[in-house]
């Protein structure tokens, strides 16, 4: 009588979800996830988020994602571990893309806004920039947005589960404006707009509701600030103001886009 053995099933593929400085927002939208998650896990294995569990295994990872910038000496030699125990890394939201919020503090004295918030600054040990992980380490691709968009998340893990580029759109939030037929605040109301400017992922949300877009995903892939300051002068900003609403969740990616054009 001969005995059989069933066939071992492959390995599946395993995820690494880690966050830097940064609100967690980007992380809890994989957990709003919920059923998608629940059919993702047959085909993952989810060795590595703390923001879902305790349970952690160690590397290596076959993807990675990254959301928060690096805003330490410790966020420095910590990205460069997770890097080299991945093998593919997807930063995640405008933290781990552009530096986010905390990155205002690469055009002010870092060491002033110390001694303002923490009654001990001298333990504190903080880098005087906030930089997007790309800075540090090689990205594999990059998720924009503040929070992230759940649909173009989840289009991302499959992608690299299937090693094919994520399709994820490039245009800008005019483009979503027009396909939920939603008018435009900048014509009809006059109201100052991010829109021509920024990257889609939202859906055109705040237009929807007659307000002006704020930039939420960083830059478009064709974006000409030039032609859009202006129109921000004329729909009632001052420079000053049209510089805040530029210098917001993405601020360095659009600093970056403004150094270019002025080259």
């Amino acid at each position: 009588m001969t005995s059989s053995t069933a066939p071992e099933r492959p390995s599946r593929p395993r995820l690494g979800v880690f966050k830097f400085a940064s609100c967690d927002g980007c992380q809890l939208t994989l957990l709003d996830c919920e059923d998608e998650l629940l059919g993702l896990a047959h085909e993952m294995e989810i060795a590595h988020f703390l923001e879902a569990s305790g349970d952690v295994g160690p590397g290596p990872y076959d993807l990675a994602l990254v959301e928060g910038s690096v805003s330490t000496p410790d966020d420095a030699a910590r990205i460069r571990r997770v890097r080299a125990e991945s093998r593919h890394l997807v930063t995640i939201g405008a933290c781990a893309t552009a530096g986010g919020v905390q990155a205002l503090r690469n055009y002010a004295d870092a060491t002033e806004y110390l001694t303002a918030v923490y009654a001990r600054p001298d333990y504190i040990a903080s880098l005087a920039t906030s930089t997007a992980i790309s800075a540090h380490v090689r990205v594999d691709f990059e998720l924009r947005g503040c929070p992230i968009d759940r649909g173009q998340l989840l289009e991302v893990i499959t992608a690299f589960l299937s090693d094919r580029k994520p399709d994820i759109p490039n245009h800008s939030v005019c483009f979503s404006c027009k396909r939920r037929g939603t008018v435009c605040v900048v014509v009809a109301h006059g109201t100052p707009c991010l829109g021509p400017a920024t990257h889609a992922g939202c859906g055109a949300l705040c237009p929807a509701y007659g307000r002006g877009c704020y930039g939420c995903f960083g830059p478009a892939g064709t974006t000409n600030l030039p032609a859009l300051i202006p129109l921000l002068r004329r729909d009632g900003l001052s420079d000053e103001d049209a510089g805040r609403l530029l210098h917001t969740f993405n601020v360095t990616a659009f600093a970056k886009v403004q150094e270019e054009d002025q080259r």
